[in-house]
């Protein structure tokens, strides 16, 4: 009895000191730790996602400053950039997990990975010198991850080109400008970035009115404007404050230009800033306040505008 377990003993020796035997442990060994790391990093991930939700509010428009605001609407950027980043460090610890299994099994089979090891060296410092463009792009592009510095859907101007970001890659962003037209621009020659779709942006905009209104009057109905507007459901994702009489930007003629300024989200400041010149309209009719038209002459065969051009 005592033979036979120390012939399976040596027999099981055999198997687990075979090369063969080994090589299949490292990649086991290998598939195991990519998992494990993988499942670490999602739960991370996800765990990242369910704290950002939960500081994250509602939606709320009211900020009593603009350290504030910006606080409470770039929260809802972090679900995004926790994911990329996620996905950044699973491809990095794959790579490098894999690369020392494999390493491994040829050191195992006999094969000197020594001068490899230093071959390879050799050619990434030879390859560092002549693709030194395309590593800058990487890093730079790992940068632009990490950082935040703009992502999907945002409208940046990065520079050679403005538009909406389709798709941010480690070697190149890809934007559409207003015109369609698609742009592929290197990471790693972008210096700058002006990213307008983060937290919030202002609505700055001039209305004129007649030179003998009661300036007094105009604001009152400016900032009765405004509060109707951040009350109403109908534009509860466009302002994130009331539109707001700021003074008077310029004289001239017949007509004073008052100006207004709206906090709104990042993408809307166009259409909000139309809306409330709307708004304005039907107060200012109400409210009888005269917007003067101006109307511009119409240059003569002789290149000169008429004596007497009509101004209202």
């Amino acid at each position: 009895m005592f033979q036979i377990e120390k012939t399976l003993l040596e027999t099981l020796s055999g198997y687990l000191g075979s090369i063969p035997f080994q090589i299949i442990l490292i990649f086991a060994i290998a598939i195991f730790l990519n998992a494990m790391v993988r499942i670490a990093i999602s739960r991370f991930v996800k765990g990242a996602i369910k704290r950002a939700n939960e500081k994250a509010p509602q939606f709320k428009r009211l900020a009593d400053n603009t350290a504030e605001l910006s606080a409470m609407v770039m929260q809802q950027r972090t679900v995004q950039r926790v994911k990329a980043v996620g996905q950044l460090f699973k491809s990095a610890t794959t790579f490098v997990i894999w690369t020392v299994a494999i390493m491994s099994s040829l050191s195992m089979i006999g094969f000197n990975v020594g001068p490899l090891l230093a071959s390879a060296g050799v050619a990434g410092v030879a390859l560092g010198f002549g693709a030194q463009t395309l590593i800058k792009d990487f890093l730079a592009g790992i940068f632009i991850i990490l950082e935040d510095q703009y992502g999907v859907g945002d409208v940046v101007d990065l520079g050679p080109a403005i538009g909406t970001v389709e798709e941010v890659d480690l070697r190149v962003t890809r934007l559409r400008d207003m015109g369609g037209v698609v742009w592929y621009v290197r990471n790693g020659e972008i210096l700058r970035v002006a990213n307008r779709s983060q937290g919030w942006t202002v609505a700055t905009f001039d209305v004129p009115v007649s030179y003998n209104e009661d300036l007094e009057k105009v604001r009152v109905v400016i900032d009765r404007v405004g509060k109707e507007m951040l009350e109403d459901p109908a534009f509860s994702g466009m302002l994130l404050g009331a539109p707001q009489y700021a003074g008077v930007e310029q004289v001239s003629g017949d007509a004073i230009f008052v100006r207004i300024v709206a906090k709104t989200a990042p993408d809307q400041p166009m259409q909000t800033a139309r809306e409330i010149r709307e708004k304005l309209k039907g107060a200012f009719d109400k409210a009888g306040i005269k917007v003067p038209v101006l109307v511009r002459p119409y240059p003569t065969s002789s290149g000169m505008p008429p004596n007497n051009p009509t101004q209202r």
